[in-house]
């Protein structure tokens, strides 16, 4: 069947522009960036409830903060490696410790910005923000899983980071289906694997399955939307359904989902590997595809190490 594919960032912006129709608490912040994070869509609907920050990201969040104490809901957005980085104190200190309603949304994360290099790939953008107490960090894996993260977002008391790439990945998710916060979402039944991936990485592993099968191994895929609060139980349950576990994230083996499922399944017998990126920034390159290849986060590569497993 032909895949249908929509974009992350203007489903961030289309329903955040949808919640501001509904609560007029809903503000929305941006770092001069508004065209690219699609922001720029809630501030031709409510110019009055929109604050352009420029080139500053830690005045933004800072500008959030006292919106959020005020009894805003405030969404800020910027490019992920500067929302989990450039403004990380701000996030820790005065929103995270004070469970402050600040919503982030981090763009063009992971590999997605391949054209800009490393200083604009978020390769660890999830660690940064998970190591944060109070936080929730959501890792929606397609356009559909996007507006359901911000919906989640908004009903939370307390900050949250949503990570989304920049270029169009194909729509998985059904929209009537739940959006529960700290549960997997098996998005395809097997019984030999079972392939954890989130973000952009549930396609490739979907893909990966399909292969797998006419090899005669049957997997199950798994989406893990919610890296935090991490579903360790699930985790730990799925090890016994299946002969061997594989995650896949386009994200550093350090402090991603690879890292939060060993320690799921630190007592268990399941064996299990990883596919993510190596503990090394990114570089430039013609195109995403490119870069996923050479740093190994393809749906060529969890086959590997499926094969290798079993």
């Amino acid at each position: 069947m032909m895949k249908k594919y929509s974009n992350q960032r203007r489903a961030y912006g289309e329903e955040l522009v949808a919640l501001g129709r509904e609560n007029p608490n809903v503000v929305a912040l941006e770092a001069d960036l508004g065209k690219s994070t699609m922001s720029c869509l809630f501030q031709e609907a409510f110019p009055d409830r929109y604050f352009e920050m420029g080139i500053a990201e830690q005045d933004m969040l800072s500008t959030a903060a006292g919106l959020a104490v005020s009894g805003k809901i405030a969404f800020c957005s910027t490019f992920a490696v500067f929302a989990s980085g450039r403004a990380y104190d701000q996030m820790r200190q005065t929103i995270s410790i004070g469970r402050l309603n600040v919503k982030l949304c981090g763009s063009s994360s992971g590999l997605s910005d391949f054209g800009d290099g490393s200083t604009h790939q978020a390769v660890e953008d999830v660690a940064l923000m998970s190591a944060i107490p109070n936080m929730t960090v959501f890792t929606p894996c397609d356009p559909v899983e996007v507006r359901q993260a911000v919906r989640a977002a908004a009903a939370i008391q307390g900050p949250v980071y949503i990570r989304v790439v920049r270029n169009d990945v194909p729509e998985l998710i059904d929209p009537s289906s739940k959006f529960e916060v700290g549960k997997l979402r098996t998005l395809r039944e097997g019984t030999d694997v079972a392939i954890l991936a989130h973000g952009v990485m549930v396609d490739e592993a979907l893909e990966a399955a399909e292969t797998l099968q006419k090899a005669g191994i049957s997997a199950k895929v798994v989406n893990v939307a919610t890296m935090k609060p991490f579903p360790y139980d699930e985790v730990k349950a799925l090890a016994g359904q299946v002969k061997a576990i594989v995650t896949a994230e386009d994200h550093t083996f350090i402090g991603g989902l690879a890292s939060a499922a060993a320690l799921a399944l630190r007592q268990s017998a399941t064996p299990m590997d990883y596919v993510a990126i190596p503990d090394s920034f990114g570089q430039s390159a013609q195109s995403s595809e490119e870069l996923m290849k050479f740093y190994g986060v393809t749906r060529d590569d969890i086959v590997k190490k499926v094969q290798a497993l079993l």
